[in-house]
């Protein structure tokens, strides 16, 4: 008895053309290929996003200080620091109110700044304000009233 071991080949469809389909490593790779480059965009994105909440926050505006000046009638020379309590609990102001001119002609320099490191959040605006009821000279001191 002779046994013989023919090819065999693959069983074509009706159509004579042989069927083809990927094979599982094939598979893997191109699944391995798309994961890599989503991660990789959802870095990027993830990234972008906390970079654009990071330029959104806000900066206090020095002007805030300069409306406390606007109620009063009378300036003294001097320097004053203080911090916005509840509103921008990690910031603190200093102004510094000088007398220009012997008319009652005043420039005052407000600073606003992070007290706790962080980003650099510094403001800064001088104005000059005119309030004849002030004394003259310099050399007041506080601000609240003349020593």
């Amino acid at each position: 008895m002779k046994l013989s071991f023919a090819r065999s080949r693959p069983l074509a469809p009706a159509g004579g053309r042989a069927r083809r389909a990927f094979t599982l490593m094939e598979v893997m790779i191109a699944m391995a290929i798309f994961f890599m480059a989503i991660f990789s965009i959802l870095a990027l994105v993830t990234n972008n996003i906390r970079n654009a909440r990071l330029l959104q926050q806000s900066q206090v505006d020095p002007e805030m200080v300069l409306g406390e000046l606007t109620l009063t009638n009378r300036f003294y020379e001097g320097s004053e620091s203080g911090n916005f309590g509840d509103i921008y609990p990690d910031y603190e102001w200093t102004r510094q109110i000088t007398q220009v001119a012997s008319n009652g002609l005043f420039q005052v320099d407000v600073a606003v700044y992070r007290r706790h490191g962080g980003p650099a959040n510094e403001s800064h605006i001088s104005t000059l304000f005119y309030r004849p009821d002030s004394p003259q000279g310099a050399g007041f001191g506080s601000l609240g009233a003349p020593r």
